[in-house]
């Protein structure tokens, strides 16, 4: 039953009930009473009296007055309360778990369309500048944003070793096609010696250790945020589907549906009465609010952190640059990896074979991804803070829970006659207790005692996650070293957004560029976007369209690019 068809039955029921309700002091038919629990609990049920009687077998419905429930009436009307308790609970609720629910799944395409667009970045530059490598490279483009998907989603696969696989695999094809050009021996035991020997020799420098910095603050934050969102929406979860004890279903019973049995059906539980009956039902829930609390200042002191080289939408789309540099590194140190690789796998044999071209179709531009600055209001950046924004104001959900339902679905208005546990009166004279376990000791209404399993279990993984949450937070410290991928020697990789990062200046040729999240067209790369400095017949030209380079100008083209290294990049 949807909240919208639970609050029409409501009506049906007051409806259904108006009568009965004008003789509550003396009812005198059971006939409403009749017709709202068949209305209720779905079709007749056999046995229910025409008139009020005694009901000595009454377990909590107990009252002097003739009443018009059995014992049997009592046990389906117990089942009805906890059915209308988890319903109001579900209602409560919906608003935040599709709050957190509709925010992870867009965060989710959103890294997923970064990462589709990334990969294509990369292949483009294969295609526009190394263009006899592209199609042997694409294995491992593929590979490696893979790997990439894989572990922002939550896999088991290390950061470090997809990094070093990758610039591994991508040695070889540098070295039989830039630094030993020509047509070279293509034997696989050749190339697995080159690529086993690229961590010893470091020919790209110190770019996969840069890399692996980036990936690393990028990506742990990343995933660790889509994490904890899906434990925000396991916790709603949870809750939304609680068990009640026994004593909490008597309490339920006697506040919503033993004024049936009086014929006092329009009849609201006072607040008090309310207050103490569901803040001791949810008492053990009311445990959970100190913990979501800090869940959701975690989360958003991790989203308040993810900027800069902590930015994925910076490092995913810059990470094709990194790339080139690292090529780029390799050819200008050709002579000295040539000797270098000679005496580790020795001279290759040269057969004459035809190396493979790229195959790129530049008709894909048709069906590409649209590219916005980062002025545009819907980057991921500017949604996530939206998001926090708004998550922010369920900090203390669970601990006000029990008096948003009383005041909002459950109890009589101030100064309304209300019904007590016993009778209709005018205010409620019991104690009201607090909220949480140990509130709950002197609650006139409902006895709670032991613990709730379900609750401590989720509470332990919402420690666990908010661990997470403050430790993942981006630390140049988690990142700070790394040996033997590259250079073979530790690099500092600073916290700070520098040169170094990919940030910015003359070395890395930043591109500052953002998804825009209402533009995404899947799949779709547009060619002109993507402008390499291709020096072509002896001159710096900017080459777009993929056309017209061959072995000889690749050659040329890359020794001039070495030379004008640190000139800006265009874009």
């Amino acid at each position: 039953m949807d909240a919208q068809t639970w609050r029409v039955g409501c009506l049906c029921l007051l409806l259904l009930a108006l009568f009965g309700s004008t003789r509550s002091h003396g009812v005198q038919s059971c006939e409403e009473v009749r017709k709202l629990f068949q209305w209720r609990l779905v079709g007749p049920v056999k046995g229910l009296p025409d008139s009020p009687r005694a009901g000595p077998d009454l377990q909590v419905c107990i009252a002097k007055k003739p009443t018009c429930c059995t014992r049997k009436m009592e046990e389906r009307y117990q089942i009805a309360a906890r059915q209308d308790m988890q319903q109001v609970l579900q209602t409560s609720s919906s608003t935040l778990k599709f709050l957190i629910s509709r925010n992870a799944a867009a965060f989710q395409e959103t890294l997923e369309t970064l990462i589709r667009q990334a990969e294509n970045y990369t292949s483009i530059l294969f295609c526009n500048t190394y263009r006899n490598m592209a199609l042997e490279a694409a294995a491992s483009i593929q590979e490696f944003f893979a790997d990439v998907g894989l572990y922002l989603f939550g896999a088991d696969v290390n950061p470090e070793e997809f990094v070093n696989r990758f610039f591994d695999s991508l040695f070889p094809l540098v070295y039989n096609h830039l630094i030993n050009p020509g047509v070279m021996d293509s034997s696989l035991e050749y190339s697995e010696c080159i690529r086993l020997a690229r961590r010893d020799i470091g020919p790209f420098g110190n770019i996969p250790q840069r890399v692996l910095g980036q990936m690393g603050r990028s990506l742990l934050p990343s995933r660790t945020f889509l994490q904890a969102l899906n434990l925000g929406i396991e916790v709603i979860n949870t809750t939304d589907h609680l068990h009640f004890t026994k004593e909490c279903s008597r309490a339920l019973l006697r506040m919503q549906y033993c004024p049936h049995c009086q014929g006092l059906a329009l009849s609201k539980p006072c607040m008090g009465y309310c207050l103490n009956v569901v803040r001791g039902c949810l008492a053990h829930m009311a445990e959970l609010n100190p913990h979501w609390h800090v869940y959701i200042r975690s989360l958003e002191e991790l989203s308040d952190a993810m900027h800069g080289t902590y930015d994925i939408e910076h490092v995913l789309l810059n990470f094709h640059l990194l790339v080139n540099d690292a090529v780029m590194q390799a050819h200008l140190d050709g002579q000295k990896l040539a000797e270098q690789v000679n005496k580790i796998c020795g001279r290759p044999n040269r057969i004459p074979t035809q190396s493979p071209r790229c195959s790129f179709d530049g008709s894909k531009e048709k069906h590409g991804m649209k590219i916005s600055t980062r002025n545009g209001e819907e980057t991921l950046a500017n949604r996530r803070k939206e998001f926090i924004n708004s998550l922010r104001l369920y900090r203390t959900f669970y601990g006000g829970l029990a008096d948003e339902l009383c005041a909002n679905e459950l109890a009589a208005g101030d100064g309304e006659p209300c019904w007590n546990g016993e009778d209709i009166v005018k205010s409620y004279t019991q104690r009201v207790v607090g909220n949480g376990i140990k509130a709950q000791s002197g609650n006139p209404e409902v006895k709670v005692k032991g613990i709730d399993p379900v609750i401590n279990q989720i509470i332990d993984k919402l420690k666990h996650v908010i661990q997470l949450l403050q430790g993942r937070s981006p630390k140049p410290s988690k990142w700070e070293r790394h040996t033997g991928s590259g250079g073979g020697a530790a690099e500092q990789v600073s916290g700070d957004c520098d040169d170094e990062d990919g940030c910015g200046g003359s070395g890395s040729g930043e591109v500052k560029r953002t998804l825009k999240i209402t533009d995404w067209i899947p799949d779709e790369m547009n060619l002109n976007d993507v402008k390499q400095i291709h020096p072509t017949d002896g001159g710096s030209t900017l080459d777009t369209t993929g056309a017209g380079c061959t072995a000889a100008t690749e050659t040329m083209a890359l020794t001039l690019m070495g030379v004008v290294m640190l000139l800006p990049r265009l874009w």
